[in-house]
């Protein structure tokens, strides 16, 4: 039997450079990243306000465009892309996971998860939206809108929202830093099974030294560049 095609990394940027501004205003911001994520893994990016770790999220997602470098990102090229090009690439590949949660307030919980899907042609969204949230403890607040629920229960249905889709990579920005400890313990707990279950690659966007020790990897940043990097050998699960 042949064995099977190895798994292309779920990240590859080379040389990523963001320059803001120009002329004498210019600002770099990333200055040379070179990373590589395995598929499947869990990887920190840890650093202080203004180490760069937060820019390199929004280049990694698309969401902000490199001044210079390649990058593929799920087996897509988002060097070569389109801004209408990056944004399809996001829909089913990435799911992000915000410090502000980001739940539009006019829609239940259940419409804040199954809306995106319905936009991107999931025929079972709803179906989809409700078993996601019931894997994440809401099954009984899916009528519920956001100023209905507490700060860790928006938070569960942020995390439902990123994950229903299945995305193969996840990342999640300082996924506490709008909760108490107790209530962000419980998130990370959350958040750590949800991706254990699903099988998807977590890029966790942190200053936070323990929770950057639950990664299987952590790269810090410093003044745009890569200071460490470093596999840990006893990640939790």
């Amino acid at each position: 039997m042949a064995s099977p095609a190895p798994q292309s990394p779920a990240i590859h940027a080379r040389d990523l450079r963001l320059t803001l501004g120009s002329g004498s205003a210019a600002v770099e911001i990333l200055r040379g990243i070179d990373l590589t994520v395995e598929a499947g893994t869990t990887l920190a990016l840890l650093g202080p306000s203004g180490s760069g770790k937060s820019s390199l999220m929004s280049v990694l997602t698309g969401l902000e465009r490199a001044s210079e470098g390649a990058l593929d990102v799920a087996g897509a090229d988002f060097t070569a892309m389109s801004e209408d090009g990056l944004t399809r690439a996001r829909r089913g590949r990435i799911g992000i996971v915000l410090q502000a949660f980001h739940l539009l307030p006019t829609m239940n919980a259940q419409e804040n998860v199954a809306t995106p899907m319905e936009l991107a042609g999931a025929a079972d969204a709803w179906d989809r939206a409700a078993a996601e949230l019931s894997a994440v403890g809401l099954g009984h607040r899916l009528d519920h809108y956001p100023a209905q629920l507490s700060g860790g229960e928006q938070q569960r249905v942020a995390i439902a929202r990123a994950l229903a889709p299945r995305p193969p990579l996840v990342f999640a920005d300082e996924p506490t830093g709008n909760l108490d400890a107790t209530t962000g313990a419980g998130i990370v707990e959350l958040l750590f099974a949800r991706r254990a279950e699903t099988g998807a690659t977590l890029v966790i966007i942190t200053h936070d030294e323990a929770l950057a020790a639950r990664c299987d990897r952590i790269v810090t940043l410093a003044d745009g560049r890569i200071a460490a990097d470093t596999a840990r050998t006893t990640a939790h699960p």
